[in-house]
């Protein structure tokens, strides 16, 4: 089994190498800004759909296509690219229209926690832009794709409207299984785009933040459960406080008692990858 401690407030999981990188390196104008986007897709299995999906990206002139990552076991994939401000946002939008037409959540199993095709969109101040500006671009992202695709975006990180949505683990909490309840209730309702269920598509997080590390402990084990022990003591959010009959506690709004873990901004979720082996 293994741990993924993710150093920083992100949501992607640690990556394995890559077989190739897919392009050399970025070589931008000295003169405009960068940003950084690493959208998480709900197919990790299939190239196909992958291929069709960046390939929407690598059609937005101006913005470079660095890292492919698909997972068989999470079934998510995981793309990187740079690029100027505008182009960027483009191809974050048509990236994640096609991922609306090619994945059907409602048929998606993976290890990984997800709510949505497109299950997160975060940006990265690379160059010659601060946080607070990356911070409206991602505000711009999330109202245009809930507007345009028609599905429920949250923001979250330092693109977060509400401190309680800062950490993506409790804007993605009771993933896309949980998503047709939470939309029910109005504490729960989208940052853009309606507060319907959308079956096909689920709901989108996206956010703005630093670079982050991604890394995998492995475990001499194939327990998930001793695996995700371990996680919930080092992780900042840590794990759901329980009485001695072993149910869940909750406090006086009917919310479940968190015991936080060791780490402050660190993240970690514990699983068995089969096709690794660990």
């Amino acid at each position: 089994a293994e741990v993924t401690q993710r150093g920083g407030r992100g949501g992607e999981p640690a990556r394995r190498p890559s077989p190739a990188p897919v392009a050399s390196v970025y070589q931008p104008s000295m003169a405009e800004p960068l940003i950084e986007c690493v959208p998480n897709f709900s197919e990790g299995r299939d190239p196909a759909v992958i291929a069709q999906i960046t390939r929407a990206i690598e059609e937005v002139e101006g913005v470079w296509l660095l890292d492919v990552d698909p997972g068989k076991a999470t079934n998510r994939t995981v793309v990187t690219f740079v690029g100027p401000p505008e182009p960027v946002l483009e191809a974050a939008v048509r990236a994640a229209k096609k991922a609306a037409e090619l994945i059907d959540m409602s048929q998606h199993k993976g290890e990984h926690p997800r709510f949505g095709a497109t299950d997160v969109c975060p940006l990265v101040p690379v160059a010659d832009i601060t946080m607070e500006e990356t911070v409206a671009l991602a505000r711009r992202l999330a109202e245009r794709l809930g507007r345009e695709l028609q599905i429920p975006v949250y923001c979250y990180e330092h693109a977060a409207l509400t401190p309680a949505r800062k950490n993506l683990a409790v804007v993605r909490a009771g993933e896309y299984e949980g998503l047709r309840d939470r939309l029910s209730r109005p504490e729960h309702a989208p940052d853009f785009g309606p507060a319907t269920f959308v079956p096909r598509t689920g709901a989108i997080a996206v956010g703005a933040r630093d670079f982050l590390v991604a890394y995998n402990v492995n475990l001499n084990t194939t327990s998930t459960r001793r695996a995700n022990a371990i996680a919930f003591d080092v992780r900042e959010k840590g794990r759901e406080a329980k009485d001695e009959s072993g149910k869940v506690r909750k406090d006086a709004a009917g919310e479940p008692v968190w015991i936080p873990g060791t780490l402050k901004a660190v993240k970690g979720i514990g699983w068995y990858i089969e096709e690794y082996g660990v």
